[in-house]
Protein backbone atom coordinates (compact mmCIF):
# COMPACT_ATOMS: atom_id res chain seq x y z
CA UNK A 1 0.00 0.00 0.00
CA UNK A 2 1.37 3.42 -0.97
CA UNK A 3 2.20 5.99 1.65
CA UNK A 4 -0.21 8.94 1.79
CA UNK A 5 1.40 12.38 1.92
CA UNK A 6 -0.24 15.77 2.50
CA UNK A 7 1.72 18.88 1.52
CA UNK A 8 0.52 22.39 2.32
CA UNK A 9 1.40 25.34 0.11
CA UNK A 10 1.81 22.87 -2.72
CA UNK A 11 1.12 25.04 -5.74
CA UNK A 12 4.52 26.72 -6.06
CA UNK A 13 8.14 26.79 -4.96
CA UNK A 14 9.41 24.07 -2.65
CA UNK A 15 5.91 22.69 -2.21
CA UNK A 16 5.38 22.16 -5.93
CA UNK A 17 8.86 20.67 -6.30
CA UNK A 18 8.15 18.24 -3.45
CA UNK A 19 4.79 17.24 -4.95
CA UNK A 20 6.40 16.47 -8.31
CA UNK A 21 9.38 14.65 -6.82
CA UNK A 22 7.54 12.51 -4.27
CA UNK A 23 4.84 11.53 -6.75
CA UNK A 24 7.54 9.73 -8.76
CA UNK A 25 8.54 7.65 -5.70
CA UNK A 26 5.29 5.68 -5.49
CA UNK A 27 3.67 7.98 -2.92
CA UNK A 28 0.13 9.28 -3.23
CA UNK A 29 0.56 13.02 -2.76
CA UNK A 30 -2.30 15.29 -1.75
CA UNK A 31 -1.33 18.77 -2.90
CA UNK A 32 -2.94 21.28 -0.54
CA UNK A 33 -3.74 24.58 -2.23
CA UNK A 34 -6.27 27.38 -1.96
CA UNK A 35 -6.95 27.03 -5.69
CA UNK A 36 -7.00 23.53 -7.19
CA UNK A 37 -6.93 25.13 -10.66
CA UNK A 38 -3.19 25.50 -10.07
CA UNK A 39 -2.98 21.77 -10.83
CA UNK A 40 -5.34 21.60 -13.81
CA UNK A 41 -2.54 20.46 -16.15
CA UNK A 42 -1.19 17.71 -13.87
CA UNK A 43 -1.19 14.27 -15.49
CA UNK A 44 0.19 12.06 -12.69
CA UNK A 45 -2.38 9.83 -11.01
CA UNK A 46 -0.26 10.05 -7.83
CA UNK A 47 -0.92 13.81 -7.47
CA UNK A 48 -4.31 14.72 -6.03
CA UNK A 49 -5.00 18.45 -5.63
CA UNK A 50 -7.09 19.25 -2.56
CA UNK A 51 -8.60 22.56 -1.47
CA UNK A 52 -6.93 23.71 1.72
CA UNK A 53 -7.03 27.15 3.32
CA UNK A 54 -4.74 27.29 6.35
CA UNK A 55 -6.62 30.31 7.70
CA UNK A 56 -9.80 28.26 8.06
CA UNK A 57 -9.95 25.29 10.44
CA UNK A 58 -13.15 24.04 8.77
CA UNK A 59 -11.38 23.92 5.39
CA UNK A 60 -8.60 21.88 7.00
CA UNK A 61 -11.02 19.50 8.73
CA UNK A 62 -12.89 18.95 5.47
CA UNK A 63 -9.66 18.10 3.60
CA UNK A 64 -8.41 15.72 6.31
CA UNK A 65 -11.79 14.00 6.49
CA UNK A 66 -11.76 13.48 2.72
CA UNK A 67 -8.33 11.82 2.85
CA UNK A 68 -9.38 9.73 5.85
CA UNK A 69 -12.48 8.47 4.02
CA UNK A 70 -10.36 7.52 0.99
CA UNK A 71 -7.37 5.92 2.72
CA UNK A 72 -7.95 5.76 6.47
CA UNK A 73 -4.58 7.37 7.12
CA UNK A 74 -2.09 10.13 6.46
CA UNK A 75 1.45 8.81 6.69
CA UNK A 76 3.33 12.07 6.18
CA UNK A 77 2.34 15.70 6.75
CA UNK A 78 4.61 18.32 5.21
CA UNK A 79 3.89 21.80 6.57
CA UNK A 80 5.34 23.87 3.77
CA UNK A 81 3.02 26.86 3.26
CA UNK A 82 4.46 30.23 4.17
CA UNK A 83 5.50 33.67 3.00
CA UNK A 84 7.85 36.43 4.11
CA UNK A 85 6.90 39.91 5.30
CA UNK A 86 9.61 42.53 4.80
CA UNK A 87 9.01 45.34 7.26
CA UNK A 88 10.55 47.11 10.20
CA UNK A 89 8.88 46.58 13.55
CA UNK A 90 8.17 50.32 13.74
CA UNK A 91 6.20 50.27 10.49
CA UNK A 92 4.39 46.93 10.66
CA UNK A 93 0.61 47.06 11.01
CA UNK A 94 -1.54 44.86 13.24
CA UNK A 95 -3.05 43.21 10.16
CA UNK A 96 0.40 42.46 8.70
CA UNK A 97 1.61 40.99 11.99
CA UNK A 98 -1.39 38.74 12.33
CA UNK A 99 -1.37 37.67 8.68
CA UNK A 100 2.28 36.62 8.90
CA UNK A 101 1.72 34.46 11.96
CA UNK A 102 -1.68 33.27 10.76
CA UNK A 103 -0.09 31.40 7.85
CA UNK A 104 3.43 30.62 9.04
CA UNK A 105 2.60 29.60 12.63
CA UNK A 106 -1.13 29.22 13.26
CA UNK A 107 -1.53 27.43 9.92
CA UNK A 108 1.04 24.84 11.01
CA UNK A 109 -0.75 24.39 14.34
CA UNK A 110 -4.20 24.10 12.73
CA UNK A 111 -3.11 21.39 10.30
CA UNK A 112 -1.24 19.47 13.01
CA UNK A 113 -4.29 19.72 15.26
CA UNK A 114 -6.42 18.02 12.58
CA UNK A 115 -3.88 15.43 11.38
CA UNK A 116 -2.50 14.25 14.75
CA UNK A 117 -5.65 12.36 15.86
CA UNK A 118 -5.56 10.25 12.67
CA UNK A 119 -1.84 9.52 13.08
CA UNK A 120 -2.32 8.75 16.76
CA UNK A 121 -5.12 6.28 16.01
CA UNK A 122 -2.85 4.55 13.49
CA UNK A 123 0.12 4.72 15.90
CA UNK A 124 2.27 5.96 13.04
CA UNK A 125 3.14 9.19 11.27
CA UNK A 126 5.76 11.72 10.25
CA UNK A 127 5.37 15.49 10.48
CA UNK A 128 7.93 17.56 8.56
CA UNK A 129 7.92 21.32 9.10
CA UNK A 130 9.59 23.36 6.39
CA UNK A 131 11.18 26.07 8.49
CA UNK A 132 14.15 28.24 7.52
CA UNK A 133 17.70 28.92 8.60
CA UNK A 134 16.16 32.26 9.61
CA UNK A 135 14.35 30.28 12.32
CA UNK A 136 17.69 30.33 14.15
CA UNK A 137 19.21 33.57 12.85
CA UNK A 138 17.83 37.11 12.95
CA UNK A 139 18.05 39.59 10.09
CA UNK A 140 16.80 43.19 9.97
CA UNK A 141 13.64 43.88 7.95
CA UNK A 142 12.65 40.23 8.36
CA UNK A 143 11.77 40.33 12.06
CA UNK A 144 8.22 39.04 11.56
CA UNK A 145 9.30 36.25 9.20
CA UNK A 146 12.23 35.37 11.46
CA UNK A 147 10.08 35.19 14.56
CA UNK A 148 7.45 33.09 12.79
CA UNK A 149 10.11 30.56 11.84
CA UNK A 150 11.60 30.64 15.35
CA UNK A 151 8.08 29.67 16.46
CA UNK A 152 8.01 26.77 13.99
CA UNK A 153 11.25 25.50 15.51
CA UNK A 154 9.66 25.68 18.96
CA UNK A 155 6.60 23.79 17.72
CA UNK A 156 8.87 21.09 16.29
CA UNK A 157 10.83 20.66 19.52
CA UNK A 158 7.76 20.46 21.73
CA UNK A 159 5.76 18.17 19.43
CA UNK A 160 8.63 15.68 19.34
CA UNK A 161 8.13 15.12 23.09
CA UNK A 162 4.35 15.28 22.89
CA UNK A 163 3.96 12.66 20.15
CA UNK A 164 6.80 10.23 20.81
CA UNK A 165 4.59 7.73 22.67
CA UNK A 166 2.38 7.41 19.58
CA UNK A 167 5.19 6.58 17.15
CA UNK A 168 4.84 9.95 15.41
CA UNK A 169 8.11 11.52 14.31
CA UNK A 170 8.46 15.30 14.03
CA UNK A 171 11.26 17.02 12.09
CA UNK A 172 12.12 20.41 10.69
CA UNK A 173 14.05 21.27 7.57
CA UNK A 174 15.85 24.61 7.67
CA UNK A 175 16.54 25.68 4.08
CA UNK A 176 18.80 28.55 3.17
CA UNK A 177 17.94 30.72 0.18
CA UNK A 178 16.49 28.75 -2.73
CA UNK A 179 15.79 29.54 -6.35
CA UNK A 180 11.99 29.38 -6.24
CA UNK A 181 9.36 32.06 -6.87
CA UNK A 182 9.67 33.09 -3.21
CA UNK A 183 11.30 36.47 -3.85
CA UNK A 184 8.93 37.26 -6.71
CA UNK A 185 5.65 35.95 -5.27
CA UNK A 186 6.04 35.18 -1.57
CA UNK A 187 7.73 38.31 -0.25
CA UNK A 188 5.31 41.00 0.94
CA UNK A 189 6.74 44.48 1.51
CA UNK A 190 5.54 47.19 3.86
CA UNK A 191 5.00 50.47 1.99
CA UNK A 192 6.26 52.69 4.82
CA UNK A 193 9.48 50.71 5.18
CA UNK A 194 10.15 50.93 1.45
CA UNK A 195 9.26 54.62 1.14
CA UNK A 196 12.25 56.63 -0.06
CA UNK A 197 11.80 59.00 2.90
CA UNK A 198 11.82 56.21 5.48
CA UNK A 199 14.42 56.58 8.26
CA UNK A 200 15.37 53.01 7.33
CA UNK A 201 15.97 53.80 3.64
CA UNK A 202 19.73 53.23 3.86
CA UNK A 203 19.21 49.79 5.39
CA UNK A 204 16.54 48.90 2.82
CA UNK A 205 18.60 50.05 -0.16
CA UNK A 206 21.68 48.11 0.95
CA UNK A 207 20.13 44.90 2.34
CA UNK A 208 16.94 44.21 0.35
CA UNK A 209 18.63 43.81 -3.07
CA UNK A 210 21.21 41.41 -1.57
CA UNK A 211 18.51 39.21 -0.03
CA UNK A 212 16.47 39.11 -3.26
CA UNK A 213 19.57 38.29 -5.31
CA UNK A 214 20.58 35.50 -2.94
CA UNK A 215 17.09 33.99 -3.13
CA UNK A 216 16.92 34.21 -6.92
CA UNK A 217 20.38 32.65 -7.24
CA UNK A 218 19.95 30.10 -4.49
CA UNK A 219 20.02 26.32 -4.48
CA UNK A 220 17.60 24.09 -6.36
CA UNK A 221 14.36 23.21 -4.55
CA UNK A 222 15.03 19.59 -5.49
CA UNK A 223 17.51 19.45 -2.58
CA UNK A 224 14.66 20.01 -0.12
CA UNK A 225 12.57 17.31 -1.82
CA UNK A 226 15.43 14.84 -1.55
CA UNK A 227 15.82 15.60 2.16
CA UNK A 228 12.09 15.02 2.70
CA UNK A 229 12.52 11.59 1.13
CA UNK A 230 15.51 10.87 3.39
CA UNK A 231 13.45 11.75 6.47
CA UNK A 232 10.61 9.48 5.38
CA UNK A 233 12.96 6.58 4.73
CA UNK A 234 15.22 6.96 7.78
CA UNK A 235 13.57 6.49 11.22
CA UNK A 236 16.76 7.75 12.88
CA UNK A 237 16.97 11.00 10.92
CA UNK A 238 17.95 13.97 13.17
CA UNK A 239 15.33 16.28 14.63
CA UNK A 240 16.32 19.03 12.21
CA UNK A 241 18.66 19.49 9.30
CA UNK A 242 19.92 22.32 7.14
CA UNK A 243 19.89 22.34 3.36
CA UNK A 244 21.38 24.94 1.03
CA UNK A 245 24.57 26.98 1.11
CA UNK A 246 23.50 29.82 3.43
CA UNK A 247 21.99 27.46 6.00
CA UNK A 248 25.07 25.26 6.03
CA UNK A 249 27.26 28.34 6.44
CA UNK A 250 25.42 30.24 9.16
CA UNK A 251 23.85 27.59 11.41
CA UNK A 252 27.15 25.87 12.34
CA UNK A 253 28.79 29.28 12.70
CA UNK A 254 26.13 30.36 15.20
CA UNK A 255 26.79 27.26 17.31
CA UNK A 256 30.52 27.93 17.37
CA UNK A 257 30.58 31.67 18.11
CA UNK A 258 29.31 33.84 20.92
CA UNK A 259 26.18 35.85 20.14
CA UNK A 260 28.27 39.01 19.83
CA UNK A 261 30.84 37.48 17.48
CA UNK A 262 28.16 35.90 15.35
CA UNK A 263 26.29 39.20 15.08
CA UNK A 264 29.50 40.87 13.99
CA UNK A 265 30.01 38.26 11.26
CA UNK A 266 26.47 38.72 9.95
CA UNK A 267 26.86 42.50 9.87
CA UNK A 268 30.10 42.19 7.97
CA UNK A 269 28.65 39.68 5.52
CA UNK A 270 25.57 41.77 4.73
CA UNK A 271 27.31 45.14 5.14
CA UNK A 272 24.81 46.37 7.75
Amino acid sequence: MSNIILITGASSGMGRAAVNFLSTKDFIVYAGTRDVENFKDVKSKNIIPIALDLRDQNSIIKAIEFIKQKHGKIDVLINNAGYGLVSTVEDVSEDEMYAQFNINVFGVLRVCKSVIPLMRENKSGIIINISSFLGKIGLPLLTLYNSSKYAVEGITDSLRYELKDFNIRVHSIMPGFFDTKFARENLVTNKKTFDKNSPYSNLVSSLAPIIVEQINNGNSATEVSQMILEIIQNPKFPARATVGDKAKKFIPMKKELSDEDFERRVMEYYNI
